[in-house]
């Protein structure tokens, strides 16, 4: 989905960068820059929050088993 939004800039950017100035362009493309970058930081970070949540999961499995053949 973070690719698709990044994309839909890139794009969008685009359409625009015919209209501008040196100045204007560059600006667009820093922008697009950023906004990429952010799409791809937040992928990263929902990949991050998912794998802790297995972990976590993991571990409670772990400490029920545990518990279970302590008793």
């Amino acid at each position: 989905m973070s690719k698709t939004i990044a994309l839909s800039l890139v794009i969008a950017a685009s359409l625009g960068l015919s209209a501008c100035g040196e100045t204007e362009t560059t600006n667009v493309a820093d922008a697009m820059n950023n906004a990429t970058e952010d799409a791809n930081m937040a992928a990263a970070n929902a990949m991050n929050a998912a794998g802790n949540v297995m972990d976590n999961a993991a571990n409670a499995a772990g400490n029920a088993t545990n518990v279970a053949n302590a008793m």
